[in-house]
């Protein structure tokens, strides 16, 4: 394989015959032979050599090849056996590549060290754990930049604003630690087999002073949203959650007939004080 992100659409179908394997939908095996699209990535995520760069789920190394070719040092996680199997093979001279087998949500940061500090994500994220490996992203270390791949309707949910009907927790939790840089919408013929949807190349990058909600923080705030219908003081009165009312009781830039999708991240940081 080339060490570029040059895997054409015969190419990559090529090498699904030859390792036997044919794509996983329930894993979000979409494989990327637009190799614009890889190039995108590595620019919006200004890779540069000696960079410490996570990678969730590799598949057949289109975007490993090319961040192992820019000198980065690669953590990555794959799932699926024959798939980690592959990229062990096809990379196994590259010492700047640290693989192991896994689920990205019990590993979101693959291998890395957890005393690595200054780090980037890059990753083609299947839609059934992009939110929760995005919440446990969120609850620790935190990545200097993150340039995710992500199908449009994610992609809308992690970038919403207060009052549009995509804003949920995770808006608030992203939107309180990073900054969008870039959307750059990605056409599902870059993949190959061909996604129903439209995808997002998202680049995010950390804010001055992120904030990380604490775990119960955002718990609470999950319970809240999980009746978004409902107005803010109801939801509160029947949680019976004394500091959440005393919250709202010291927040008058919130009606007690204000329904939690209208409310600001910024004001729901004050809830976790």
């Amino acid at each position: 394989m080339d060490f570029n992100g040059q895997l054409s659409p015969s190419k990559t179908t090529s090498i699904l015959r030859e390792i036997g394997h044919s794509p996983v939908k329930k894993l979000g095996q979409n494989f990327l032979i637009d190799a614009n699209i890889v190039r995108k990535s590595l620019e919006l995520a200004e890779i540069k050599k000696g960079d410490l760069v996570v990678e969730v789920g590799p598949g057949l190394g289109t975007l490993t090849g090319a961040l192992l070719n820019e000198g980065a040092n690669v953590y990555a996680v794959e799932l699926d056996k024959r798939l980690h199997a592959h990229i062990a093979e096809t990379f196994k001279d590259c010492p700047n590549l640290n693989l192991i087998w896994g689920d990205a949500v019990e590993h979101p940061l693959a291998a890395l060290p957890k005393e690595a500090k200054n780090y980037k994500i890059v990753a083609n994220l299947p839609y059934a754990i992009s939110t929760i490996w995005l919440e446990k992203v969120l609850s620790g270390n935190l990545p200097q930049k993150m340039t995710l791949m992500l199908q449009k309707e994610a992609a809308m949910r992690f970038t919403a604003k207060n009052s549009s009907s995509e804003y949920s927790p995770i808006s608030i939790f992203l939107n309180s630690a990073y900054k969008v840089k870039c959307a750059h919408k990605v056409s599902a013929s870059c993949f190959h087999p061909r996604p129903n949807v439209d995808s997002v190349l998202l680049a995010l990058e950390i804010l001055e002073t992120p904030f990380v909600f604490k775990s119960e923080t955002k718990e609470l705030i999950r319970k809240i949203f999980s009746r978004r219908r409902k107005q803010i003081f109801s939801i509160l009165k029947d949680l019976k959650d004394e500091r959440a009312l005393k919250w709202l009781e010291n927040m008058p830039e919130i009606k007690p007939s204000d329904r939690p999708e209208t409310i600001a991240p910024e004001l729901w940081r004050k809830l976790d004080k």
